[in-house]
């Protein structure tokens, strides 16, 4: 059966799945922004009932929270390709993440930890697969696909956005646990809008496993599944290449929610107009700045690709790293003033995240499309969680890095992160072509593509 959503229609607008997922992923993001951005600060807080723990074991807890939510997509990935369907796995994982936020809402350590342990897995049945679905709604070389993901990233952003001025001024201004309970609140709302519309307007996309292979293919391989044809290890080595780059632009970018947060509520004059913004708050100018500037960079993307000039993904990436260098040039400025006169003026933070965001648009809404691009059929939801891997890595090496700032100072750890991600940035600007020529055109913009049947999987056939 063709996906309704899929065929007869208009190639100027998007499918409306596209906003059903927008706005499932919109909550979800804002109950796990919502909670990042009170993390540390609950940790190390030592006058409102946190736990009153030192920066180093507070970031190492949360880089390896952090990371494990973006480790288990790899398990939920594998999980909806082969038994239950993208559709379900983000059903389950969504009513999971609302139990974790609303434990951690409740007194007791023992209960906190078990919270983040249902948040943990819970994100791994959802994260990968709607994002997934997304790249399901657009058939083979649709020229919409790039800018739908930035469409949806804008969705993400605005989440955060809510999570950071709900959540994040509840936890600040009225206690840790209020905090955390709205998170919950948020969670739920979007599993609600799930529930009520998917039927009406995702069609089959997302709805079943992904499919087996037919009889034939099984007989003429003696039963087992076919091995993977040269172009499809090409394309899954891209795929695995480029999160080693992703790897170093989230090791600094995730340093938001640890090292930046604390030297913000630490070492920023945070007084605007008379009144002291809350730490929180800050994080919002990176989703401003997203919700801002993604309508840009998709009429960019969009332009080129229509002109048959579109950047390479890789060539984009890498633009991505050099911006994230670029602002954290900012925060070693900070640092120099924070050690001179006590505190920093806050728009070196703010011109860090404008830097970091610019980066953020050409890396990870591009790297989400081209996953679901470039990965052979059969395996796409796994090598969406080899995406999510990475940034599993970046999450957990973002704490560890972060917590050397106790002996290095802040500076230090700015600095590395500046000389790093320059060279990779430069790196993956040098590979570019190759990598592109890897791809073998799955990453390519055809005029008028022709719409794919969606029997199952969220994947068009490459």
């Amino acid at each position: 059966m063709q996906s309704t959503v899929a065929a007869g229609e208009a190639r100027k607008g998007h499918p409306p799945g596209l906003y059903l997922l927008f706005a499932t992923e919109m909550w979800e993001r804002m109950s796990y922004y919502g909670m990042r951005g009170l993390l540390v600060l609950f940790l190390t807080d030592k006058v409102r009932g946190g736990y009153g723990w030192s920066t180093a074991d507070a970031l190492s807890l949360y880089g390896t929270y952090t990371g494990l939510v973006y480790l288990t997509p790899i398990v939920g990935g594998y999980i909806a390709d082969r038994y239950i369907g993208q559709r379900k796995a983000v059903l389950l994982g969504g009513v999971l993440m609302i139990i974790g936020h609303l434990l951690l809402a409740l007194p007791g350590t023992a209960i906190f930890y078990a919270g983040l342990g249902f948040l943990i897995v819970g994100n791994g049945f959802f994260k990968p697969n709607i994002s997934t679905m997304v790249g399901g709604l657009y058939p083979a070389g649709d020229g919409r696909r790039d800018g739908a993901f930035t469409i949806f990233y804008m969705g993400i952003n605005l989440g955060a956005v809510l999570g950071n001025f709900i959540c994040g001024t509840l936890g600040e201004r009225v206690g840790w646990h209020w905090g955390f309970g709205s998170a919950g609140v948020g969670m739920t709302l979007g599993v609600i809008i799930f529930v009520a519309l998917q039927n009406r307007l995702l069609g089959q996309v997302g709805l079943a496993p992904a499919p087996r292979l037919p009889e034939t293919a099984k007989t003429a391989s003696g039963g087992k599944p076919p091995a993977f044809s040269r172009q499809e290890w090409d394309r899954i080595i891209v795929i695995f290449i480029i999160a080693l780059f992703v790897v170093a632009f989230w090791t600094g970018f995730e340093q938001a929610g640890g090292l930046m947060n604390l030297y913000t509520d630490q070492k920023v004059d945070r007084t605007m107009f008379g009144w002291e913004v809350p730490t929180t708050w800050f994080q919002n100018f990176n989703s401003v700045f997203i919700v801002a500037l993604a309508p840009v960079f998709a009429g960019v993307w969009s332009a080129l690709a229509a002109r048959g000039k579109d950047l390479s993904i890789p060539l984009k990436m890498a633009l991505g790293l050099i911006f994230l260098a670029v602002g954290f040039a900012f925060m070693l400025g900070a640092s120099k003033e924070s050690a001179a006169d006590g505190k920093a003026a806050a728009w070196w933070v703010i011109m860090a995240y404008l830097f970091h965001t610019m980066g953020e648009l050409c890396l990870s809404p591009v790297g989400l499309s081209m996953v679901s691009k470039v990965a052979p059929t059969r395996v796409t939801s796994a090598m969406m969680g080899v995406w999510f891997l990475a940034n599993a890595v970046a999450n957990k090496l973002s704490g560890v890095l972060g917590g050397y700032s106790e002996k290095m100072g802040e500076f230090s750890v700015f600095l590395t992160i500046v000389v790093g991600a320059a060279l990779a940035g430069v790196i993956l600007l040098v590979l570019a072509p190759v990598l592109k020529r890897m791809m073998h055109g799955t990453d390519e913009v055809t005029p008028n593509p022709t719409p794919v049947h969606q029997e199952g999987s969220v994947h068009p056939a490459t």
